[in-house]
């Protein structure tokens, strides 16, 4: 049966912690060579495009990337011609979309894996390399706390799926409007989650491992941009917030960040940030989901 990652609880909880276990192997099998991964992109990316093309390469693959211009889902052709004429060439199918509806079309569509390289409602491969980024400075997962401080948005999503599914708390300090809905509350305690939900973002750091953020504004709300530093106001992830975390925790973003908003320069630049870490983990994760997805270690 193929498989494909649309969102972390397309895993089990032991199916996620092989990924990991993967994502960590030094030498990892070239299970793609001579093969190739087709990357659409409706959206650009720094992190996602390098990340994805790196780890192709590394297992022997060759990466094409492609842009929505040249693709042209439901313009050109349909999604689900896309999806067949594409599994046609690769071996695995990415997708960085505007809508989670086109990668589940891809994915319905495809007899090769497809993997989520965004959509409006997740980010799943960002959630493993923030597991990895965890897993490695703290040497496990369970029984860690994360706090998450801001819009509970894609990134939030993943990230509080996977956490539940690796045995983490997850704390979420969003102003009105913004936590969490119930549907999403739901699915996080369903896979076992430990999820406290407050407008208070000291609240939600106090004691806990790991301080996360993201941008106010993501990529397609540049219009209200001023009203969500309004919005936002004192939700800044700043020395006094991070004073309340733990004596060694630490301090994660999914980048790009805006210093002054949702994090301070100082904390951003500061040890306890593993900000460089948990982006080149970006690469180790993708290695680790495309060796699962083909059939390595199950």
């Amino acid at each position: 049966m193929t498989r494909h990652f649309l969102e972390v609880d397309d895993l089990d909880a032991a199916e996620l912690a092989l990924v990991l276990d993967l994502a960590d192997r030094p030498a990892p099998d070239p299970v793609l060579t001579g093969r190739g991964m087709a990357m659409i992109f409706e959206k650009p990316s720094n992190r996602t495009r390098n990340s994805t093309e790196m780890a192709v390469v590394q297992l022997g693959g060759h990466p094409v990337y492609l842009q929505e211009h040249e693709v042209g889902m439901d313009t050109r052709e349909t999604v689900e011609d896309v999806a067949r004429t594409l599994a046609g060439y690769h071996a695995v199918i990415g997708a960085r979309v505007n809508r989670h509806l086109t990668v589940e079309r891809l994915a319905a569509a495809s007899s090769v894996p497809v993997v989520n390289l965004l959509s409006d409602e997740a980010h799943p491969c960002q959630a493993l390399a923030d597991l990895l980024t965890i897993r490695s400075r703290f040497g496990g997962l369970a029984g860690r706390t994360v706090a998450y401080v801001g819009d509970a948005n894609n990134v939030f999503r993943s990230l509080a799926i996977g956490c539940a599914l690796a045995g983490a708390a997850v704390r979420v300090a969003s102003p009105p409007g913004h936590a969490p809905d119930d549907a999403d509350a739901d699915r996080v305690r369903s896979r076992g989650g430990d999820l406290t939900v407050t407008s208070r973002p000291e609240e939600a750091v106090e004691g806990a491992d790991v301080v996360y953020t993201d941008v106010w504004t993501s990529m397609g709300q540049e219009a209200e941009a001023e009203a969500r530093r309004r919005t936002f106001e004192g939700f800044t992830v700043d020395a006094t917030l991070m004073g309340r975390a733990s004596a060694d925790a630490v301090f994660l973003h999914c980048l790009p960040a805006h210093r002054g908003e949702e994090v301070a320069g100082g904390v951003l630049e500061s040890p306890a940030s593993l900000v460089w870490e948990q982006a080149a983990n970006r690469m180790h994760a993708m290695r680790g989901i495309l060796l699962f997805l083909l059939g390595v270690g199950r």
